[in-house]
């Protein structure tokens, strides 16, 4: 694919493998998104997305929650320092406080087909438990804003899996993370689409 000019400045937030964060920096790097990665802010040291930044030379900053009073203020702190135009929440774990500056600036990305089976303590393996658990013939991934609570943001867009009889949380898992890596990548061209055309 010709290479083009990247149009969005991105600075990911992470919390564990790093998984999204890989999928991202390939998609960036094979110029099939309009985007550069600025910067990486970890939750934790000793996380393998920390590593995953560091082969890919993107500068990392590792910010822990405590002192929890302060921890939303300190990752912003670290997010302005990169100067993106958005924040991408991959495999991010914690509830942020965002400020106005950047309200409409942050994406998450959530395994199941909001607004079901989101809310608090709805993430990874739960998700997939939960889903099964329902009986539900579909599931899926949703790309949305996130505000100041939990996967309640304007829907970007979502895709959906199908759920099999046989299924296990883990197959359910690996489908749906499959539909992520291609979900991500086309909400942040659809945003950079838009942004684009009003100038």
């Amino acid at each position: 694919m010709a290479s083009q000019k990247p149009s969005l400045r991105l600075t990911v937030l992470i919390s564990g493998s790093g998984s999204t964060l890989q999928n991202l920096i390939d998609r960036t790097r094979a110029a099939e998104l309009p985007a550069t990665i600025v910067g990486v802010v970890a939750s934790r040291v000793g996380i393998f997305g920390i590593e995953r930044a560091k082969q890919a030379h993107l500068p990392v900053t590792v910010i822990e929650r405590k002192p929890t009073a302060t921890f939303s203020e300190r990752i912003f702190a670290a997010v302005r320092a990169t100067e993106p135009d958005f924040v991408i929440l991959a495999g991010w774990l914690h509830l942020l406080e965002i400020p106005t500056d950047f309200e409409n600036r942050v994406l998450n990305i959530h395994p199941s087909l909001l607004p079901a089976f989101g809310g608090p303590g709805m993430y990874g393996r739960h998700v997939h438990e939960a889903v099964l658990a329902s009986g539900a013939t579909v599931s899926g991934c949703t790309v949305h804003f996130a505000d100041n609570t939990y996967d309640t943001g304007p829907i970007v867009l979502q895709r959906q899996v199908p759920v099999l009889k046989s299924d296990t949380p883990d197959t359910l898992a690996a489908r749906v993370q499959a539909a992520e890596c291609e979900a991500y990548p086309e909400a942040i061209r659809k945003i950079a689409g838009f942004r684009s055309r009003i100038g």
